[in-house]
């Protein structure tokens, strides 16, 4: 499950402008220009959350808003929870449009704009 896990996540942010990946704490996670990073798989779990997730960047509130909505399935990671981050569950049915749209939000919040101009005229 976690290889398939990172080959889906792989497939959606290594289609964004001059995105890479190298580990990160022991887990994938993607930059962009290699520099900053916008999210991060858990896939075996992490600390206390011992089930698979990811941890991405977020517009100020989404994360609130997000955990308040829906917290069966978004919650607050720790470290960078604080910073705004969404963490996300992946176990059970994963949505895979959705984790697309978050990926791009993540990545959006994050990317300079001249990168985030690219990603709109596509």
């Amino acid at each position: 499950m976690a290889d398939n896990l990172a080959e889906r996540l792989r497939a959606i942010c290594l289609a964004l402008p001059e995105v890479n990946e190298r580990p990160s704490h022991g887990a994938p996670a993607f930059f962009v220009r290699d520099k900053k990073s916008f999210l991060q798989l858990w896939a075996s779990g992490h600390h206390d959350d011992d089930f698979p997730h990811l941890w991405c960047a977020a517009a100020p509130g989404a994360q609130a808003e997000l955990v308040a909505g829906a917290p069966d399935k978004f919650f607050r990671p720790p470290y960078v929870g604080g910073r705004g981050w969404i963490g996300v569950r992946l176990d059970g049915d994963v949505d895979w449009a959705e984790i697309a749209e978050l990926c791009e939000d993540a990545y959006r919040a994050v990317a300079p704009a001249r990168l985030v101009a690219v990603l709109d005229e596509r």
